[in-house]
């Protein structure tokens, strides 16, 4: 049954304590082996990358629903979890929080080639690359992304986790992709967006309504700089459209000569490369997209495209505290149910699967 709606992520204090981490790390790794067990890879990724699925599992391993960091915090459990497992079960995380996402990269590399995994798997951080770039410049929400989550599996199928912050509102949004969701990553690719709120003011150029606007960069892009730079010139001297909300320093970003030099001399044949232009950051953008738009006559879509339960308790205490013994019932239930699977018996897993069908 498909589940949507909106997921309200204010952020609060406190931190998981120690204790809680390495009882996260033992119950993510039993959840999920039992997940690749009955169902596969292509599910375990299938539930990630749903933003309720997330956010439940996160308050099962002792989150509460409000929780800062449920986000960074269940992705680190999550990936030194599975990490020890990664060559046997084929499934691989990277990323992490603020210096480590800048590694991302890095890290797909190597675990492609620690698994002997093909080439065909060196396009895997550029995906990881792109699908910031998208998050942070070509979908202007006000969230500045500090978390990168990016999980593969040896079929070469993938997901993506990663989180921003508002800093004037101290909220956060998450974001949600899926490989086998996405034909064009440069639009509506997401699976989904966890928010406390629906922003007024947004620029989306990854919306299907936002098309003609993202042909016309291209075209754009691929005039000489001082011809860009007049027509910027002349739309700042034109009275601006209210319904965008602009100020002159839209239309004045630094660094934007040099972002058209580089695209002059290797024009860009669509969005995604005009994404990879070096520099071009969201205020570049914005400036190219507002005078596209007022040059060729068409609009970027300015909707936001953003749409619990406990087991355990919440590590602030709410709705109760984490109960520990539960936990460590619920951690060593699913541990013997998966070593008895590997025995060919399957009895607790059939049973678990009763249940669902009772309550779902």
């Amino acid at each position: 049954m498909q589940r949507t709606g909106i997921a309200d992520l204010p952020l609060h204090g406190g931190r998981a304590p120690r204790w809680l981490f390495s009882r996260m790390v033992r119950l993510a790794r039993a959840l999920c082996l039992a997940i690749l067990e009955e169902f596969g890879r292509a599910e375990l990724l299938r539930r990630l990358s749903d933003p309720f699925w997330f956010q439940a599992f996160g308050c099962l391993l002792g989150f509460d629903w409000h929780s800062s960091g449920l986000t960074t915090t269940v992705c680190g459990a999550l990936k030194e979890a599975l990490a020890p497992l990664s060559l046997e079960t084929g499934i691989f995380v990277c990323g992490g929080k603020g210096r480590t996402s800048l590694k991302t990269p890095e890290e797909i590399l190597f675990w492609a080639e620690k698994a002997g995994l093909p080439q065909e798997f060196r396009h895997l951080p550029d995906i990881s690359r792109l699908s910031a770039k998208v998050d942070n410049t070509a979908l202007q929400d006000g969230y500045q992304l500090y978390h990168h989550t990016f999980i593969f599996t040896v079929e070469g199928t993938w997901a993506v986790i990663q989180q921003g912050m508002n800093q004037f509102t101290a909220l956060a949004r998450r974001y949600h992709w899926l490989s086998e969701r996405v034909r064009d990553l440069t639009e509506e690719p997401h699976t989904g967006i966890a928010t406390v709120r629906r922003e007024p003011e947004v620029l989306d150029l990854t919306a299907r309504e936002s098309q003609a606007v993202r042909r016309v960069l291209c075209h754009l892009l691929q005039a000489p700089p001082d011809q860009i730079l007049r027509e910027i010139e002349r739309v700042r001297r034109l009275e601006l459209p209210r319904r965008h909300g602009l100020s002159e320093r839209d239309l004045e970003p630094r660094g934007l000569r040099k972002v058209l030099l580089s695209a002059y001399e290797r024009p860009p044949e669509d969005f995604r490369e005009v994404l990879g232009i070096k520099g071009l950051g969201p205020r570049s953008l914005r400036a190219l997209t507002l005078t596209a738009e007022l040059l060729y006559d068409v609009r970027a879509s300015r909707t936001d495209p953003a749409r619990y339960a406990f087991a355990h308790g919440g590590k602030d205490g709410h709705p109760f505290p984490v109960d520990r013994r539960a936990y460590e019932d619920t951690v060593r239930f699913l541990e013997e149910a998966l070593n008895r699977a590997r025995l060919g018996q399957k009895d607790r897993l059939k049973a678990l699967r009763r249940l669902t069908l009772l309550i779902g």
